[in-house]
C-alpha cells in the first residue's frame, strides 16, 4: 500500500513509455493505475504500524549485532508483545530487560544474552514540495514512512514532589534515534548510528502536549468533513476527554502549575512560554465547537442524551477560557477542509455562452442570418424543433436555478424578437433585388413533420392570393405577412395575372424573360413542376430553359 512509491516509479516508466519507446497502450494502463493510486491516498484508510528499538547487549550475540541498537518496522497492527515474542523465539537464551534506560559496561562485557525492547515514535520528516497546508490524509504516508529520526519520551521528576500537581516537576528526558538509512528499505530493520539526548522543562512539555491535542481534534474534524460515513465513536471519546476531564482534570493542572504568581516570580524567562501556552488554550475551542458540531449532526437517538451532557459542559468551558484567555475563530481553515466545488463542475456552471454547443433551434436562427426563412419564421423557429431543441440540451442539465432558467427564457424571446424585427424589416423595404426573392422563393424548406397540401389547393390559393409579391408599392400600401400555414414546400406558378418580379400582368412580354444563372437546374424543381401544371403559353422556350 505504498502508493506514493508506485506513482514515483510509474512517472519514470511513463517518460520511458511516451518519449523513448512511444508504446501508448502501455502509457495509457500505466497512467490509468496512477489514478487508481492517487484516488487510494485520498480515500483508503491505511493502518500505521509501530517502530521498535532493540538493543542486543552481551558477548553471547554475534559481532554484527553485539551491543548495538536497531530500529525495527512492525507488522500492521502487531503489539509490542507479539513483537517481543517473535523476537525471543529468535534467541530463546536471551533474557529481556525489564528498564529502558542505557544498560552498564557490565551488562555489555558479560557472557550471557540481553535483549531490550520498547516502542519508540517516528518524527515527521515532510518532503519539501509540501510548502502548503495539505490533507491529513495526505500527510499520514509521511509520519511512519520515509522516516529516519526516531524518539523517545521518558518522563523523569525533579525538585520537590507535588501531590496536588504532578505537572509542577515532571521533565522529560527524550532521546532521538537516528538510523542509517530511511525506513523502511530493503529491509525492515536498520542499524542506529547516532544517538543524543535532550530535556524538555514542564512547561515546554505542557506546549507540546497542548499542541498535539489541538492538532489531533483538528485532524479528526477533517477526517469526518471529508468523509461523512466515518464511525463517530473515536470523536466521541476524543472531545468527551477533553471538555469533561474527569480523571486528569484537562489543561486546569496547567494554570494550577505555570499561570500562578509565585512561578512567574520564579521563572521570568518563560513569560513568552506562558503566553504562548495561554494562546493555546484558546485555540483549543474553535476546534472543540466545530468537533461538537458534525458530532450534533451524526449522534443517534442513543447517545443523544450523552451529546446533550457533552455540550453543557462545553458551554462552561467556552465561558471560562473566553474569558479569561480571549476570543480566537477559525476564519476559512475548517471551511476549504469541507471541500469545494470540483472545478469541472465549476466549469461547466461558469462556461460562456459562446463556447456552449448550440441547440438545433439556435442553429437555425443564426443561420438564418438576415434573410428570413418566411414569413412568421419566429413561430417555424420554435414549433417544428422544440422537441429537438428539448434533445440537445443535454449539456445544461447541471443548470437548475432558477436564475438561470429565467436567463435562457430572455434569450430565447431577444432572438425571436430580433428575428421578427429582421422579418418586418424586408418585406417592408422597397429594393428587393431579384436574386433575393428567388432566394425566398426557391430555397424554402420546412420540417416535413407538416402534412403536405394538395397541389390544386396550391394553385387556387396562389392565383387568389398575392401575398408573395414583392413589386414596389406606396407605403399605404405595405404587404401584410400572411399567417402561417403548415405544409412541406412551397410551390409557386407563374401565371398571367400575377404581380412578380414587379410587373403587372398588362407589362408581361409574350416571351418570359430568360432565368438568373444558377449552378444546377435542380434548383429549379419546385418551379418546372408549377410550370406543368399551368398553360403552355407561359413556359419559357426550349433554348432559353437548356443553357443559361
Amino acid at each position: 500500500q505504498m502508493w506514493e512509491e508506485a506513482i514515483a516509479l510509474g512517472k519514470e516508466l511513463a517518460e520511458q513509455y511516451e518519449n523513448e519507446m512511444f508504446d501508448y497502450e502501455q502509457l495509457s494502463e500505466l497512467l490509468r493505475k496512477q489514478a487508481q493510486f492517487y484516488e487510494n491516498i485520498v480515500k483508503v484508510i491505511r493502518p500505521k504500524p509501530d517502530y521498535f528499538a532493540v538493543g542486543y547487549y552481551g558477548q553471547g550475540f554475534p559481532t554484527f549485532i553485539r551491543n548495538k541498537v536497531f530500529i525495527y518496522r512492525g507488522k500492521e497492527y502487531e503489539r509490542r508483545e507479539d513483537f517481543e515474542a517473535r523476537l525471543l523465539t529468535q534467541f530463546p537464551n536471551a533474557e529481556k530487560m525489564k528498564t529502558t534506560s542505557p544498560p552498564g559496561d557490565d551488562i555489555k562485557n558479560s557472557s550471557g544474552q540481553y535483549i531490550q525492547c520498547f516502542t519508540v515514535k517516528p518524527k515527521l520528516d515532510l518532503p519539501s514540495k509540501f510548502h502548503r497546508p495539505v490533507s491529513e490524509q495526505i500527510v499520514s504516508f509521511y509520519r511512519v514512512n520515509e522516516v529516519q529520526r526516531f524518539e523517545y519520551s521518558r518522563p523523569v521528576r525533579k525538585g520537590e514532589k507535588n501531590p496536588d500537581n504532578e505537572f509542577a516537576n515532571m521533565w522529560i528526558e527524550r532521546t532521538i534515534y537516528v538510523t542509517a538509512y530511511k525506513l523502511p528499505g530493503i529491509l525492515r530493520w536498520f542499524e542506529v548510528k547516532s544517538v543524543f539526548m535532550v530535556e524538555i522543562s514542564p512547561l515546554e512539555n505542557a506546549i507540546e502536549t497542548m499542541q498535539l491535542t489541538n492538532d489531533k481534534i483538528n485532524n479528526m474534524v477533517q477526517q469526518h468533513l471529508n468523509d461523512p460515513n466515518l464511525p463517530i465513536n473515536p470523536l466521541s471519546m476524543l472531545l468527551n476527554g477533553i471538555v469533561d476531564p474527569a480523571v486528569m482534570g484537562g489543561f486546569t493542572n496547567y494554570e494550577k502549575a505555570f499561570f500562578t504568581e509565585k512561578y512567574m516570580h520564579e521563572h521570568p524567562e518563560d513569560h513568552d512560554k506562558i503566553e504562548k501556552l495561554k494562546d493555546l488554550i484558546a485555540w483549543q475551542i474553535p476546534f472543540l465547537a466545530e468537533g461538537i458540531r458534525i458530532h450534533g449532526e451524526k449522534v443517534t437517538e442513543a447517545l443523544r442524551p450523552f451529546h446533550e451532557r457533552m455540550e453543557a459542559c462545553f458551554r462552561q468551558l467556552k465561558d471560562k477560557v473566553e474569558k479569561q484567555y480571549g476570543v480566537r475563530a477559525v476564519l476559512s481553515s475548517l471551511d476549504d477542509r469541507r471541500g469545494s466545488r470540483p472545478r469541472s463542475m465549476v466549469r461547466s456552471f461558469t462556461m460562456p455562452s459562446s463556447s456552449r454547443p448550440l441547440s438545433v433551434a439556435s442553429v437555425s436562427s443564426i443561420s438564418s442570418d438576415s434573410t428570413p426563412s418566411r414569413p412568421g419564421s419566429d413561430g417555424f423557429v420554435l414549433e417544428p424543433l422544440l422537441p429537438k431543441k428539448m434533445h440537445s440540451r443535454s449539456q445544461d442539465k447541471l443548470d437548475k436555478d432558477d436564475l438561470d432558467k429565467d436567463k435562457k427564457e430572455k434569450k430565447k424571446e431577444k432572438r425571436n424578437s430580433k428575428h421578427q424585427e429582421i422579418f418586418d424589416k424586408e418585406f417592408k423595404s422597397t429594393d428587393i433585388s431579384l436574386q433575393q426573392s428567388e432566394a425566398v422563393i426557391l430555397s424554402e424548406t420546412i420540417s416535413p413533420l407538416r402534412p403536405q397540401r394538395p397541389k390544386s389547393q396550391v394553385i387556387n390559393v396562389m392565383s387568389s392570393e398575392r401575398r408573395f409579391s414583392v413589386s414596389p408599392s406606396p407605403p399605404s400600401s405595405q404587404v401584410t405577412p400572411p399567417p402561417i400555414t403548415p405544409r412541406t414546400k412551397l410551390s409557386f406558378s407563374i401565371q398571367s395575372n400575377l404581380e412578380l418580379n414587379g410587373m403587372s400582368s398588362s407589362d408581361i412580354p409574350d416571351v418570359p424573360p430568360p432565368l438568373p444563372l444558377k449552378g444546377s437546374m435542380a434548383d429549379y424543381g419546385n418551379l418546372m413542376e408549377s410550370q406543368d401544371l399551368i398553360s403552355p403559353t407561359t413556359s419559357p422556350p426550349a433554348h432559353q430553359r437548356v443553357s443559361p
